[in-house]
């Protein structure tokens, strides 16, 4: 009589649902809105040498313009508590309209009121592509979170590597009155957004629903303080290098079109950074990678600062690469910890980090007017290595990490 013995089969791999799928079509479209919208944010920088000439500003005064396009971020929370609730996906695809428009008209206005004015509503109009564009990359990105950030940063350092070699080539060429031609890429732009993401879905499907913002609030301190900590020790170290990088090189005997070009340099490695640090974050870790980050650039600042010759060059890559990496990170840790009120942690994160930015430009400014930009600079490297044991009170809790 022969017997059966019952063998075993291995469990078949659980198919992967469309909510856990990483859409690739849909997050590229979305860092493409991102790459539009900061390759115009991107012109203030290098042309802050042209301003200071025009109209005889100080340092401070200077950077001041950065902090007038950075303070409306301060309406982020609010859009995103409006966002997990109604949809606000029209904010996204109109801003690279909006801002290429008053960013270029930065060419020909004629005075700092006027200036200032076009940053605010540039401001304006960044806060709701800030708001609500990462929470529709992170819907779309299902369990790789780590990934669609990563994609979304990759839009936002792309642009910020073109519009700096992209406006003084322009200015070498035309003057400053040719920067307003440039808004028409804008306008092209948010029409094809509101072709191909009109009805992409902008707010998570939850069974619960959004919590009232006052629970939400409590709920997401233990994680927003540390990560406010963390950007707070970086802020001068990203003022010096999204800012004065140009003014600083400038200053130390470079054309204003080469200081220009090291800004794109320093962002085009960013955007390895960027596509780098989400990724990684997803197989090894949140924290692990954040204090990598931290650690690294203030090396690289250091090594930077005393360069002579070709050498600076690929130190200023790696400087780019090293600061940006923590980006992507720090936002897939906020957006996984509260799936409730995505859009409400997004737009307080992205608050917190625009005014951390905009205090820190005028920090820097104020030392530079004092000490010197070079001086500025050393301090940024020291201050940034503050945040590492500041890595260590964010939650235990990680994220699964996927091979």
């Amino acid at each position: 009589m022969t017997t059966t013995t019952a063998v075993a089969l291995p469990a078949a791999p659980a198919e992967i649902t469309e909510a856990e799928r990483f859409h690739t079509s849909k997050v590229t479209l979305v860092s493409f809105g991102h790459f539009v919208h900061d390759t115009y944010t991107a012109f203030l920088a290098p042309l802050l040498p042209a301003f200071i000439a025009k109209f005889s500003l100080t340092t401070t005064e200077a950077g001041l313009l950065s902090v007038f396009y950075q303070w409306p971020s301060l309406i982020q929370p609010y859009l995103g508590y409006l966002a997990d609730r109604k949809s606000l996906r029209l904010l996204f695809i109109t801003s690279p309209a909006i801002t290429a428009t008053m960013m270029c008209l930065l060419g020909v206005a004629p005075s700092y009121a006027v200036m200032a004015m076009l940053l605010m509503i540039a401001g304006v109009s960044s806060a709701g592509l800030h708001a609500v564009g990462p929470v529709i990359a992170g819907m779309q990105s299902g369990r790789r979170l780590g990934r669609g950030m990563s994609f979304w940063m990759v839009g936002g350092e792309a642009g910020r590597t073109v519009g700096p070699i992209v406006v003084v080539s322009v200015v070498a060429i035309w003057g400053l009155q040719g920067v307003p031609w440039l808004m028409l890429g804008g306008w092209l732009a948010s029409g094809v957004l509101f072709i191909w993401l009109r009805n992409v879905p902008d707010r998570p499907a939850t069974t619960t629903g959004p919590r009232p913002w006052r629970p939400a609030l409590v709920a997401m301190r233990p994680v927003l303080l540390p990560v406010a900590g963390i950007m707070a020790a970086r802020t001068l170290l990203i003022a010096s290098l999204t800012v004065y990088l140009p003014t600083f090189l400038n200053s130390e005997g470079l054309s204003l079109w080469l200081s220009g070009a090291a800004l794109s340099i320093m962002q085009l490695a960013a955007v390895g950074g960027a596509l780098a640090g989400g990724p990684s974050s997803d197989r090894w870790g949140r924290r692990s990678i954040l204090a990598a980050s931290l650690a690294f650039t203030s090396l690289f600042m250091f090594l930077f600062l005393g360069a002579q010759g070709w050498i600076a060059v690929p130190l200023l890559l790696l400087l780019g690469f090293s600061a940006v990496a923590v980006m992507p990170v720090s936002m897939a840790l906020v957006q996984e910890s509260f799936p409730q009120d995505r859009a409400l942690a997004n737009g307080i994160y992205m608050a917190i980090n625009f005014l951390v930015q905009a205090l820190g430009v005028l920090l820097l400014g104020a030392l530079a007017d004092r000490l010197g930009l070079r001086t500025a600079f050393m301090i940024s490297a020291a201050v940034i290595l503050l945040g590492l044991p500041i890595i260590f009170l964010l939650p235990k809790r990680e994220t699964r990490k996927i091979a």
